[in-house]
């Protein structure tokens, strides 16, 4: 029999997919001191309090560096 999904199940599986990514970061970190991070785009200060950032915070920062060819893999 196959599997049946009700509207609940595939409304639960859109805000998983709108869940943000705990971060952005690809371990290609900038060293030099620089404002915005080489790897990943984010601003100094966003990169020290990612943590904090609720969801809407995180979505609008990942706008921000994809549409800047954010986050860059090695």
């Amino acid at each position: 029999m196959p599997d049946v999904f009700s509207p609940e199940d595939a409304a639960d599986a859109s805000s998983r997919a709108l869940t943000p990514t705990d971060s952005p970061c690809v371990a290609i970190c900038s060293t030099l001191f620089d404002e915005v991070c080489r790897g990943c785009g984010r601003t100094a200060m966003e990169v020290a309090n990612w943590v904090f950032l609720d969801d809407e915070e995180k979505r609008v920062i990942w706008a921000r560096i994809k549409s800047q060819g954010y986050p860059r893999r090695g």
